[in-house]
């Protein structure tokens, strides 16, 4: 999502950008995360379910796998966004299956009591006012409905060997992205910030990447993943001088010795949230 108006309740910028690049990205990283973020997810019940902040459609893809009688309507600010996801889902929009909208999600154009599930994904803490969007989302369903949260916690982030260009520019990603208004540690929050938008039996799960010997390959390809996130920032940071070509020259060299490294360790979890609208 880029550069709103703060009525919209978006962040004042987009860390990651828009590039194709980018957009490619999230395909690969919706894969990185699927069996650990749909597992606890269960719409085998619903015929309809909204989701907010629905990108490139990345995520709306593995929803169509796994629940394939349920209809999806998508939903994003971002028109760059949207172009790609109707690009990306043009079978299954065809199909009947998925309908993708602009708009903000603080002011959904839909009724009151339209859908059987939500679901959000990577959205809060790119957004000034999650409680609103919450909020808003707890409109558009029906009672009983349930939604899905997964929100990041980025004070969980670990590598070892010790890796300072990587936790230098780690900070700094972090802390541009709470200047922008976003909040990178939002999962923390996330019980408190669905009571206070009125839903009802809110559950919360840590789910967490864990990579050590246990597991080589994974780990090898988990660190390549977890680079190329860390690079996808890597432009916004330098434009605004929160890191130096070196920084990021360093930080990429560390990532290449800890695939190397033969008791190296990358841990990174997130909060999973579930929760019904009454």
């Amino acid at each position: 999502m880029g550069k709103k108006s703060k009525s919209s309740g978006l962040a004042e910028g987009y860390i990651h950008g828009f590039t194709k690049g980018e957009q490619d990205r999230l395909y690969s990283q919706a894969r990185v995360h699927e069996e650990a973020i749909f597992t606890p997810v269960d719409f085998r019940g619903c015929k309809n379910i909204l989701e907010i902040g629905s990108g490139v459609g990345a995520q709306t893809q593995i929803l169509l796998e796994r629940f394939p009688q349920t209809q999806i309507q998508c939903v994003d600010a971002s028109k760059d966004q949207v172009t790609r996801a109707r690009e990306a889902l043009k079978i299954p929009i065809k199909q009947g299956r998925v309908k993708v909208d602009q708009a903000d999600a603080l002011h959904l154009p839909y009724r009151d009591n339209s859908f059987d599930g939500a679901f959000i994904c990577w959205l809060l803490e790119h957004v000034q006012n999650p409680v609103g969007i919450l909020a808003e989302a707890k409109r558009v369903l029906k009672s009983g409905g349930v939604i899905y949260c997964n929100e990041v916690f980025n004070a969980t982030f670990y590598v070892h060997p010790y890796s300072p260009a990587t936790l230098k520019f780690w900070f700094e990603f972090n802390d541009y992205q709470w200047s922008l208004k976003g909040d990178p540690f939002v999962g923390g929050k996330l019980a408190n910030y669905l009571m206070a938008a009125g839903f009802q039996n809110v559950t919360t799960k840590v789910l967490t990447h864990q990579y050590d010997n246990r597991s080589p390959k994974k780990r090898a390809a988990f660190i390549d993943y977890w680079t190329e996130l860390l690079l996808s920032g890597a432009p916004s940071l330098l434009k605004a001088g929160r890191v130096t070509p070196a920084i990021v020259r360093e930080m990429t060299e560390e990532a290449e010795t800890l695939k190397s490294a033969p008791d190296a360790v990358i841990f990174y979890s997130w909060i999973h949230a579930r929760a019904e609208a009454y």
